[in-house]
């Protein structure tokens, strides 16, 4: 695949999509979604998606594109990327793919193998089996068959320790070898890349002060929508950070206070998990630790010394 391929990986909050949206207004670029939630229309603010006027900046691609019934898998989206990057390329622009969801920047660069599908039964089995053990006693029969599984995935990651075990479960083989038979979209030499990391209790109060806006500017009103659709809790889009939070609090559940802190509770969990992802599967990425726009900007062309001509 030829052309200039910008990769551009953080956590929630940390600024990524503002720094790509300034990247592209100055090379020219065309901006491609690697954030497993901003596929979903249905959850523009809770996920952060770039505003229309945002969108309208600069082409933005496969952003809001999939409708919440429809569950995507990491090869689906890979597929679409790397048909949506051969097109941009063809058109002789750069491109820039940005998103927190590092399986999606694992499967660019290092190539993922299409897993056979696994029968719902292997995973209602892992899911009670964790249920059953605890997670430490779960990882402990986990790392019999996978152990870079367990290295690599977070404490308190179910929903990736029950996918971990299913496939090996079903497959006889395990999610690491899994992942290892796959050759990479991207040529080494075709895209360079960058990592947001900036300090992690300023990170933290933006996710707090992030759910807070959500809200004034009507994350419950779509979260209601979604929720009245009465989808498959197990869809990615239902497993949104706050969708069960805020969910809980239209059903009365729980006052709007308590599902906001639970919300905020749960991004910066989120957050956590994205940052030991980062450090583990793209340690020699180049990182930018600053906070603020300017100070990740001004990082990301020292990086980059050619852009600053």
């Amino acid at each position: 695949m030829q052309g200039r391929i910008w990769l551009i990986a953080g956590p929630t909050a940390s600024g990524k999509s503002a720094l790509a949206l300034r990247l592209a207004a100055k090379i020219g670029a065309e901006v491609v979604n690697a954030d497993a939630l901003q596929l979903y229309r249905d959850l523009r603010l809770l996920t952060a998606r770039p505003s229309p006027e945002e969108e309208a900046q600069v082409p933005h691609h496969l952003f809001g594109t999939v409708d919440a019934a429809d569950g995507w898998s990491v090869g689906r989206w890979l597929r679409a990327a790397t048909e949506t990057l051969g097109e941009i390329a063809g058109r002789g622009a750069p491109a820039i793919v940005v998103g927190g969801t590092g399986l999606y920047f694992r499967a660019l660069t290092h190539g993922l193998a299409e897993i056979p599908p696994i029968p719902p039964q292997a995973r209602r089995e892992a899911e009670a089996a964790l249920a059953d053990l605890g997670e430490a006693d779960f990882r402990t029969q986990l790392a019999q068959a996978d152990p870079a599984a367990v290295a690599r995935i977070a404490p308190g990651d179910r929903q990736r320790l029950v996918r971990a075990w299913e496939v090996f479960a079903a497959t006889g083989t395990s999610l690491t070898d899994w992942r290892e038979t796959g050759e990479p979209a991207l040529a080494p030499d075709a895209w360079r890349a960058v990592a947001l990391e900036p300090p992690r209790d300023l990170l933290y109060a933006r996710c707090d002060a992030r759910l807070e806006a959500m809200l004034r500017e009507g994350a419950l009103d779509e979260v209601a929508a979604l929720t009245a659709r009465g989808l498959d809790p197990a869809l990615p889009a239902m497993k949104a950070v706050g969708v069960r939070e805020l969910a809980a609090c239209l059903r009365g559940e729980v006052g709007l206070v308590d599902a906001l802190e639970a919300a905020q509770r749960e991004t910066r969990r989120y957050a956590k998990r994205q940052l030991t992802w980062m450090r583990g599967q793209m340690a020699d990425w180049p990182r930018i630790t600053a906070a603020d726009g300017e100070g990740q900007w001004g990082q990301f062309l020292a990086l980059q010394p050619s852009l600053t001509g």
